[in-house]
């Protein structure tokens, strides 16, 4: 039996410690004052993130940070992304040399653009390298806490690490597969957001699902675009950190940046529409981070452009996706015509 400690108390944080707690570990789930968790440890039910999920009696709840994580096998990152870089600092003195990392946050870091394990990595020094992974995968909180079969990867640099953190979490209800890819699974649950976000404001514009289709697939090609940019594997983004997450993330009822998208495609406000979803939505960071990397890299990512330009340029969302349906002509696949003959 493993000590876990969980950092968040939020509907992921709170879904994770579920689930880890079925596995016969022993599980603290952390938290600040303002998370209520004096009221959850009495209830034993998150009623604002996951309402009506009973939380197993041997799930601890502490705000104490040194209570949480002393002696811990395990401690997962349950914290919204631009929030990694200030816990990790809280954390650093609590680390000792056998302690195991996973992040669980989706996003990039707005001031510096960097990935979640490259913000871990410059808190914590070089060494945390060798014990981080990172999973991802189409894994809504909402169906994990209720035992919904899911299939998610984790990604490390090294075997044992990803095999580590595989043993953990492994269930009748949770497969975890592997992968040495750490920037390609990062960048794939960051970079889906604001795919979702664009299909959110389709549906909210009233358009079907020829539109949506049209987006997610699209929108694949611009996650593999900047991807591979940013040092990830192409192959990993047809996996289940991304496509597989794209897809769940695009489609699904419990989804914050469709969620957020479809306020916003019905004329709500960015202002309005995060203050309406009530939670983080990291699709609205993730595309500010994104724009400006494809402009320095001089990617191409129109559907990524078009998010921008709605959300913080006040342009009209009719008339992005007028823009986008007029671009100039262009082969589907570039790849593919440049080793056919007669093309």
């Amino acid at each position: 039996m493993s000590k876990i400690c969980i950092l968040g108390a939020g509907s992921w944080g709170t879904a994770q410690a579920i689930l880890l707690s079925k596995n016969a570990h022993q599980v603290t789930l952390w938290g600040r004052q303002e998370d209520n968790l004096e009221i959850i440890r009495k209830e034993r039910e998150n009623k604002r993130f996951l309402p009506g999920v009973r939380l197993p009696d041997n799930i601890e709840l502490t705000t104490s940070l040194s209570a949480a994580t002393t002696n811990a096998n395990l401690i997962v990152l349950a914290v919204p992304s631009q929030a990694i870089r200030s816990v990790a600092k809280e954390i650093a003195g609590y680390l000792h040399d056998n302690t195991y990392l996973v992040n669980t946050a989706k996003g990039l870091e707005i001031k510096t653009a960097m990935r979640m394990s490259q913000v871990v990595e410059e808190v914590l020094g070089q060494e945390i390298k060798e014990r981080y992974a990172v999973l991802s995968g189409p894994s809504h909180a909402e169906e994990v806490a209720r035992e919904v079969p899911t299939v998610v990867t984790v990604a490390a640099d090294r075997r044992a690490t990803a095999t580590y953190v595989q043993d953990i979490y492994m269930s009748p209800v949770f497969r975890v597969y592997t992968n040495p890819d750490v920037p390609g699974v990062e960048l794939g649950g960051a970079l889906k957001n604001i795919v979702a976000l664009a299909t959110g404001i389709a549906h909210g514009l009233g358009y079907g699902d020829n539109t949506k289709a049209a987006l997610i697939t699209r929108g694949l090609i611009e996650i593999t675009r900047m991807g591979e940019a940013m040092g990830g594997n192409a192959l990993t983004f047809a996996g289940l950190s991304g496509i597989g997450d794209l897809i769940v993330t695009c489609g699904s009822q419990y989804s914050r940046n469709r969620r957020a998208g479809e306020l916003i495609g019905s004329g709500h406000t960015i202002k309005e529409t995060l203050e309406k979803v009530g939670m983080v939505v990291e699709g609205a960071h993730a595309v500010k981070v994104v724009n400006r990397l494809a402009q320095e890299l001089s990617i191409e990512m129109p559907i990524t452009r078009a998010c921008y330009n709605i959300l913080y340029d006040n342009h009209g969302a009719r008339e992005e996706v007028h823009n986008l349906m007029m671009r100039r002509k262009k082969h589907e696949i570039e790849e593919i015509v440049k080793n056919t003959k007669d093309w």
